[in-house]
């Protein structure tokens, strides 16, 4: 259902930085990683709301290409939780349709925790109700560097000349270019940024910041977003009234 300036009322694409966990962990006076550990039950509400609203994809930031800079504590109990979490939750995702995908630089990881994402990729391919997208060693900058990488090497093979690269062509060659377009940019934790998270996929895409943090983002925080989102008007360079002429 869309609102009155034309577009639906749900987003078909969402995106989250889930931020947050290490100051709600200080808080109760723990370790950073018992935060990232409560993070997951944050996730597994996100899906849930997602799967119930008719959200067609979700793109979780669970681990920057800046994070591989945190103490090695915090790094090494990161990556024991994404192994713990892909045998745990990988089948139940499966079970209620979802299709899990990893972007990033995926090589940065240990050989082990790679083929577990591929495993996990490969089991739930078949899914369609709901997309969700786990960013890992992901940036923006470096996402665009990487498409322009794949437009420079179709030059260089002859099936491209310099002058056919525009925005549509070097965009197919960005992370989720077969997705829809991300709608609604959410960040927890009180920071207003954008932190190079999707930098080419937000350009159009709706800005929702909560100071709630990670842990404490459930069900009722998502739906209070998407109702924010219904009650902008997205003009994409029009003025208002021509875009209540062609809503």
């Amino acid at each position: 259902m869309p609102n009155r300036s034309g577009h639906p009322t749900v987003p078909r694409h969402i995106a989250i930085v889930m931020d947050g966990n290490g100051r709600w962990a200080k808080a109760r006076h723990r370790p950073r990683s018992f935060g990232h550990n409560a993070g997951r039950k944050a996730v597994r509400e996100v899906v849930e709301a997602c799967l119930r609203e008719g959200v067609q994809a979700l793109t979780l930031f669970a681990f920057s290409s800046e994070n591989w800079q945190r103490p090695q504590d915090e790094v090494g109990a990161l990556m024991g939780l994404f192994v713990r979490a892909l045998d745990k939750e990988v089948d139940e995702l499966h079970g209620h349709g979802v299709r899990l995908r990893f972007i990033g630089d995926l090589g940065a990881f240990d050989e082990p925790l790679r083929q577990s994402m591929q495993a996990a990729m490969a089991h739930t391919a078949g899914n369609d109700r709901l997309q969700v997208n786990i960013a890992v060693s992901y940036g923006g900058r470096w996402d665009i560097v990487q498409a322009s990488r794949r437009a420079a090497a179709a030059v260089a093979r002859g099936e491209l000349r310099v002058d056919e690269i525009d925005e549509t062509r070097l965009g197919q060659w960005m992370s989720l270019a077969d997705l829809p377009p991300l709608d609604l940019f959410i960040r927890t934790g009180g920071e207003c940024r954008i932190s190079n998270f999707l930098l080419w996929q937000v350009a159009y895409a709706e800005l929702y910041f909560t100071d709630t943090l990670w842990p404490d983002f459930d069900q009722a925080c998502l739906r209070q977003a998407i109702e924010d989102y219904a009650r902008r008007e997205r003009r994409y360079g029009r003025t208002g009234e021509q875009v209540a002429t062609t809503s």
